[in-house]
Parts: structure tokens; C-alpha cells; sequence
């Protein structure tokens, strides 16, 4: 690296965001969606080299996809990954079947909730949503599948 090449990139690191900003903008042609001071200073830094110094040849473009089409992919999550509910034909299979009743005593009050093929019944009337049902009978928002121990079922059967 030439020695005006390197006082150029050292006045970058003095710059401020804004100032990184119009940098970007400049060299790219676009605006940077990041306002992350070291990923802006990093990034012109190397467009700087790269237009300075010449980019990577073509045979090294090609190597470098290569590379990247011959990488593993993961085939498991990672450990800890959040796991999501499978649906099936649009049913949370975390539910019980159709026609279950959902059992919870809430303040000394049982709460009875029918499982219907489309919502809940609750008291003779229809929720679309757990949720909304055990908000309704707390009077604060509340997950359903918490509320009814239902999301403790599926994390133990992960």
C-alpha cells in the first residue's frame, strides 16, 4: 500500500457517521442503510484500496463463488435456535383436536375454553384467538398458549 493511499484511509478513521455516510454514498452510488461507525469505515476503507490497488481478477471472482457453492449448508439448527410451531392446513399443532376443552383455574375461577375447528368458545362465546380469550378473562394481555400451558408442551417435546 502506497504511502497516499494510507494517509487517505487514516483520515477516514477520523471521520464522523455523517461524514462516513457521504463517503459511502460517494464511492458506492447508493445510500448505506447502516449508521454503524466501524462496518461505514470499514467498508470505504476497502472500496478506497480496492479502486487504489484494482479489485479482485476475474479468475479469483469466480474461485470465490465457486467456494461459495461448494460450502456445507446447515441441515440443523443451531443449538438454541428458536423453534417455531409447525402449522398444518393453517392449525397450530401445539392445540389439542377438535372439540377438546382447554382447563385452566384462574383466581379461584375455573376457566373451561372448547377447542372448535375455527376458534374458541368460551362462556357461549366465539374468540378467534387463545390470546384474545385469556386476555379477556384476565383483563391484561396474555400469550393463549402460556395462559392454557400449552407453549410449556411444545418447548418440553423439543
Amino acid at each position: 500500500m502506497n504511502a497516499s493511499l494510507e494517509a487517505e484511509i487514516e483520515q477516514l478513521r477520523k471521520l464522523r457517521i455523517g461524514a462516513l455516510r457521504s463517503k459511502y454514498r460517494e464511492l458506492f452510488g447508493d445510500e448505506s442503510r447502516s449508521f454503524n461507525e466501524k462496518f461505514l469505515f470499514r467498508r470505504v476503507a476497502w472500496r478506497v484500496q480496492a479502486l487504489d490497488e484494482g479489485d479482485l481478477t476475474e479468475r479469483a471472482r469466480k474461485r470465490a463463488l465457486e467456494i461459495a457453492n461448494d460450502a456445507d449448508l446447515r441441515v440443523q439448527p443451531t443449538k438454541g435456535a428458536l423453534i417455531r410451531p409447525v402449522v398444518a392446513k393453517g392449525r397450530d399443532l401445539r392445540l389439542p383436536a377438535v372439540g377438546a376443552v382447554l382447563r385452566r383455574r384462574y383466581r379461584g375461577r375455573m376457566v373451561e375454553v372448547k377447542v372448535l375447528d375455527r376458534g374458541f368458545e368460551f362462556e357461549g362465546r366465539r374468540y378467534d384467538s387463545l390470546s384474545a380469550l385469556a386476555s379477556e378473562v384476565t383483563g391484561m394481555r396474555w400469550n393463549g398458549f402460556t395462559f392454557f400451558g400449552l407453549a410449556r408442551t411444545q418447548r418440553e417435546s423439543a
